[in-house]
């Protein structure tokens, strides 16, 4: 599709909840390594609950939607993480107010607003070797599509490649934040969990996009 309409976001929602649950496990042993292993489970609580308050919504509205997965998703998942992510969605839901339809300038607006609101909370920046490592990339990545016209499918497409190569570089990272910040050295030739939740975000809402 080369734009998402409110009905579209549920299918979204619906594909986000179904890929978190897939990974749960992977995310589980990832975060396991330099964490203390809940990851898994939180991402799959915080994703299933916002999918869940998507589907109750008796007033469909891309905003609104983008709220209601914010809001369940801090409360399903009150971790550090699971904050941040809802914190993403509801500064998200501010960008896109009154937004009907979701092309490329809007796809990035939604991932700016992700971007900077997770920053700013978390107080981390590029190169902490946190879920903004990944964050960031996929917002520039987006905005340079908007400038060149690049439809929303194809856009998303490289939104993909751009996070994937910033996951594969927090490798190189040492850790300066949560319960990885205490294995520093230990979390360097690692990718950061939370970073590999960003991959996982854009990959799934591609995935959704390019099969409608």
């Amino acid at each position: 599709m080369d734009q998402i309409n409110t009905a579209g976001m549920v299918p979204i929602f619906a594909g986000l909840a179904a890929f978190f649950a897939e990974k749960r496990e992977f995310l589980i042993a990832l975060d396991g390594k330099v964490g203390d292993s809940d990851l898994g489970l939180t991402m799959s609580k915080a994703f299933a609950a916002a999918h869940e308050a998507v589907i109750a919504e008796n007033e469909p509205a891309i905003a609104t939607y983008l709220k209601d997965a914010g809001m369940a998703m801090a409360k399903a998942a009150p971790s550090t993480m699971g904050t941040l992510m809802a914190t993403g969605f509801l500064r998200a839901s501010k960008a896109l107010d009154g937004v009907t339809a979701i092309g490329t300038p809007e796809m990035a607006a939604f991932w700016r607003a992700y971007s900077d609101g997770v920053a700013q909370r978390g107080k981390a920046k590029v190169g902490d070797k946190t879920v903004v490592d990944v964050l960031e990339p996929i917002a520039a990545s987006l905005e340079t599509s908007a400038e060149k016209q690049i439809p929303l499918p194809d856009a998303m497409a490289e939104a993909v490649e751009a996070a994937s190569a910033a996951l594969e570089n927090t490798k190189t990272m040492v850790a300066q934040h949560g319960k990885a910040a205490a294995f520093q050295e230990k979390s360097k030739g690692l990718q950061d969990a939370g970073a590999t939740v960003a991959l996982f975000i854009i990959q799934s809402m591609t995935d959704t996009v390019r099969a409608a």
